[in-house]
């Protein structure tokens, strides 16, 4: 076959969350479910963490609603995993949203793939080399049938702390921090079109992305979910503030329509909240010292 101009087409969303508990992945991916589909009743959530997503449900401190939901028990095994994406697939429909919370339990957990290479490797007394060979089919075919589904798709890992030994400067060996290192087999997070890793502050920042977050970091919301749907279905490209020439990302409070229209009337360009929030200050600041009067009012104290 020739090669052939490409074009950008339609597709689906393949998204990574990574955090240490507590960090709030389970509501952050359904935030971002429902800023896609607009639709609780097209979010299908498969829980291996023993009923907690139930917990997120019509919450109206969080502002969720009814999402679909099944509980995963153990043996936490790849073919089970499979087959429940596909039925949530299948329930929620092609604009739908299918969570799997937790993908870390195919892993390490009963059933999962360390387990499986395991028992390759003690029953038919392979060497681990080869045991990791069957396995590593089994993890790949794994990923490959998740991120295959005909709907967006969107799965939580949980993080360990990572560490090397180094030489300090007394050239003794020590533990070094090398940062927090998804639950899951090395290097699967590059299988996805975007990765976010969340704090335990519950600040994200994208460490992997195909999209246009580019460096972003903050609150997950319903908004961003909204933006990523935008830009998947017609190649939108997003707003960029005229200041930072960064992009212009939703805040906890405000669209991306909100923000420009806002700032366009207020200071006449396009701007992104951080930069509106520094032109307020300023004007703000030569006001107070007489030098100049405030141009127009933000609305809004902060993110």
């Amino acid at each position: 076959m020739a090669f052939q101009k490409v074009t950008r087409e339609k597709s689906k969303l393949r998204l990574a969350l990574a955090g240490p508990s507590g960090a709030g992945k389970t509501l952050s991916a359904l935030l971002l479910a429902y800023g896609i589909t607009n639709d609780w009743s097209k979010i299908a959530l498969i829980d291996t963490e023993h009923g907690r997503a139930k917990f997120y449900a019509n919450r109206s401190d969080f502002g969720t609603g009814e999402f679909l939901y099944q509980e995963m028990s153990a043996p936490y095994s790849p073919n089970k995993y499979i087959a429940m994406v596909k039925e949530g697939a299948e329930a929620v429909g092609e604009d739908g949203v299918v969570i799997v919370d937790s993908f870390s339990h195919a892993w390490n957990n009963s059933g999962g793939v360390l387990e499986i290479k395991e028992k390759i490797e003690g029953g038919n007394n392979k060497k681990s080399f080869s045991a990791w060979a069957e396995a590593g089919k089994i993890q790949n075919n794994l990923v490959n049938s998740v991120l295959s589904t005909n709907c967006h798709t969107i799965v939580t890992m949980r993080t360990k702390m990572a560490y090397a030994i180094e030489q300090n400067e007394n050239g003794k060996n020590v533990p070094v921090k090398l940062g927090l290192e998804p639950v899951q087999r090395e290097n699967t997070e590059y299988e996805f079109d975007i990765v976010l890793n969340i704090a335990r502050n519950h600040i994200a920042s994208a460490s992997k992305d195909t999209t246009f977050l580019d460096s972003w970091s903050g609150i997950i919301t319903s908004e961003l979910g909204k933006s990523l749907k935008e830009w998947l279905d017609d190649g939108v490209e997003p707003e960029v503030c005229e200041d930072c020439k960064k992009k212009i990302l939703p805040t906890r409070t405000k669209t991306i329509q909100e923000i420009v229209e806002g700032s366009v009337k207020t200071y006449g360009k396009k701007m992104c909240w951080a930069c509106v929030m520094n032109e307020f200050k300023r004007r703000k600041e030569l006001a107070d010292s007489g030098t100049e009067d405030v141009s127009g009012s933000v609305g809004e104290k902060g993110t």
